[in-house]
C-alpha cells in the first residue's frame, strides 16, 4: 500500500513565563531573557500535526482530517488557546512551558487519540522564524 503524510495546521494564542524556581533570579534572567518577564508574554502559535501511514483503499485517506481536527480541538486547543500556560494549564504546574516542553506535551496528548499504526509528529511554530518538532522519543 502507498504511504502518505497528511498535516493539519491549527492556531492558538497563549501567554507564558519561562522560569526555573529552583534557580536564582539572576540565572533565570540570564537564561531566559525577556521570556522571564514576571508579568508573562504571549505568542500567536501555529501547530502542524502530521500523521503518516498507509492510504486506506476504501476511503483514500490516511486519516480523515476532520477527525484530526476534532481530536486536536478536544485534546489540545481547548486547554491552550487564550490561556496562561503557567497559571491555567495543569500540564505546566511543574514543567517549564518552553516550546520544547509544549511540543512534547501536545504530542503525548495527541498520541493517546491517534491510531497507533500511524506515525505522529508535531511542529510548533512559536514565531514565524522559530519552530520545534517532536515525533516521540
Amino acid at each position: 500500500m502507498p504511504r502518505c503524510r497528511v498535516t493539519r495546521r491549527v492556531h492558538f494564542n497563549a501567554a507564558h513565563r519561562l522560569h526555573n524556581p529552583a534557580r536564582p533570579d539572576a540565572w533565570n534572567a540570564a537564561t531566559f531573557g525577556v521570556c522571564n518577564n514576571p508579568n508573562f508574554h504571549g505568542h500567536n502559535s501555529d501547530l502542524d500535526i502530521s500523521v503518516e501511514g498507509e492510504v486506506n483503499p476504501d476511503s483514500g485517506y490516511v486519516l480523515d482530517l476532520n477527525t484530526l481536527k476534532q481530536v486536536t480541538e478536544d485534546r489540545v486547543l481547548q486547554h491552550l488557546d487564550h490561556k496562561n500556560l503557567n497559571l491555567d494549564v495543569a500540564w505546566f504546574a511543574h514543567l517549564n512551558p518552553t516550546s520544547e516542553n509544549l511540543a512534547i506535551v501536545i504530542w503525548r496528548e495527541l498520541r493517546a487519540a491517534v491510531p497507533g499504526e500511524l506515525a505522529l509528529s508535531v511542529r510548533l511554530w512559536e514565531t514565524p522564524r522559530n519552530y520545534v518538532e517532536y515525533a516521540g522519543a
